[in-house]
């Protein structure tokens, strides 16, 4: 018997030590029903009275964000991806839809608890496997197959706060007709123009803020993980978990380090398409022009400019390659634009300053280019479908916009990126390997169609052109 109930131990240990595929919590944390759950308040006695519903986290993954980002960017190794982790830190991760202080004044009331395995013998003389809980500080080290537990409230009560304000079907229908992709660790969306990517002042809405409704049951919000701009349109990236979230995050910001060290493409790529006003003077180049902000004469609003010098902390390097699709009679041009760098504003300066093409629609950085703007007419020959005009939920409409109206909408649309697979990365990151090689991971494409405005202004500027 005792034989039976070391290797019964020693097979539970080794289960919980190994790390489980991600798409295990992708749903949500789970509540610890599969086996009973006894809790000691930290002493060694305890007894049936103290069985409690816990809510259970992942087993504790040691995984540094950055040094996966670096090494799937650059398709090496991954030696160095591990890193120790606190208590807090790891439920912060997992849990971050919970407030800061609340986490704190769950460790202070010793309500945060850590597996401990046991083994009992049950009246048909069976071997009886109990995890006993014992409480852990905020500042204790976890190894890898930690499972910390919480009490199973904070979820529900969690839940319920988020979930209450989202019960507008066709609001819940409009946002998961966005995906364009979703595994178990991002979710791929075309963003509307006209839709906030992150809250402000006067923002009701926001995709951050509703981001909760891309999720069925998981208490766990997606994240951003870069931004578009409010009218701006096109590929946007979520992260379903924090640790997905921070590798992508991570890599975004190595895509610009590298290509401000060498100049070379690396694995994230993205393409924009855009309707501008004049015609370049070259049909394609690399536009490598410093970006710095200013403040206007009312002292409150700002905006970004070209800065020849580089003594000033707020400047910062920016590297633009472009490439003219095709130049219309009427005197406007549609580019391709592929931002190596990822600054604030970047494509619009670089068309406006560098370029002296604003872009049409944008009235921060081209405002002189469209104080003699005029309309063009429309052809007989468009679609009448194209013409429709009709409200969406979120304040937001479709229709109108084009260059056949008095105010156009801004015509950038981010129409593909390319990716590394995240999850097969993640898969390799959480194996048993030592060195985890990324050099033949798969690179991943998504396309966004043109939103309406910019495809009735191409075919308005193509039948005026014949």
């Amino acid at each position: 018997m005792a034989t039976r109930m070391a290797a019964l131990l020693f097979r539970r240990r080794a289960a919980a030590a190994a790390p489980k595929p991600l798409q295990h919590y992708v749903a949500g944390l789970s509540t610890a029903a599969g086996h009973d759950v006894l809790d000691d308040g930290g002493c060694s006695g305890g007894g049936e009275g103290n069985r409690k519903r816990w809510l259970e986290l992942p087993p504790y993954t040691p995984l540094d964000a950055n040094t996966a980002a670096r090494a799937i960017s650059r398709g090496g190794g991954g030696e160095g991806a591990c890193s120790n982790a606190t208590a807090i830190r790891w439920v912060r991760r997992c849990c971050p839809h919970m407030p800061a202080s609340l986490v704190q004044k769950l460790f202070r009331l010793r309500k945060v608890k850590r597996n401990l395995l046991t083994a009992g013998t049950s009246s048909t003389d069976g071997i009886t496997e109990q995890l006993r809980l014992r409480r852990v500080s905020a500042k204790d080290e976890l190894v890898p197959g930690d499972i910390l537990f919480l009490p199973v409230n904070i979820q529900e009560s969690s839940v319920a706060e988020k979930t209450k304000k989202f019960g507008n079907k066709n609001e819940i229908d409009f946002l998961r007709s966005l995906e364009i992709y979703k595994d178990r660790n991002i979710i791929v969306l075309n963003k509307p123009p006209g839709m906030p990517v992150q809250g402000g002042v006067g923002i009701k809405n926001s995709i951050d803020m509703l981001s909760l409704m891309f999720e069925d049951g998981s208490s766990e919000a997606p994240r951003l993980v870069h931004r578009l701009d409010r009218d701006c349109s096109g590929v946007l990236v979520l992260g379903r978990t924090q640790l997905s979230a921070s590798i992508m995050h991570a890599i975004f910001r190595e895509k610009t380090a590298d290509a401000l060290a060498n100049g070379t493409q690396q694995v994230l790529q993205r393409k924009y398409v855009a309707l501008v006003m004049g015609r370049p003077r070259h049909p394609k180049g690399l536009l490598s022009a410093p970006l710095a902000k200013v403040v206007l004469q009312d002292g409150k609003s700002e905006r970004l400019t070209v800065c020849s010098g580089s003594n000033s902390t707020s400047v910062q390097d920016a590297l633009t390659e472009y490439r003219v699709i095709e130049s219309c009679p009427q005197g406007y041009s549609w580019l391709e634009l592929f931002p190596r760098t990822g600054r604030k504003h970047q494509l619009r300066v670089h068309c406006a300053e560098v370029l002296g093409t604003p872009i049409v629609g944008d009235y921060k950085y081209g405002r002189q280019a469209h104080q003699n703007w005029s309309p063009l007419p429309l052809p007989h020959a468009i679609d009448e479908e194209m013409l429709n005009k009709r409200k969406l939920p979120f304040g937001l409409a479709l229709g109108g916009g084009s260059v056949a109206e008095e105010q156009p909408q801004l015509h950038l649309h981010c129409k593909q990126m390319i990716l590394p697979d995240i999850s097969e990365a993640m898969q390799r990151l959480q194996s048993s390997d030592a060195d985890h090689d990324f050099s033949d991971l798969e690179k991943l494409s998504f396309v966004a169609p043109l939103p309406l405005h910019m495809r009735l202004s191409w075919e308005i500027l193509k039948s005026l052109g014949k």
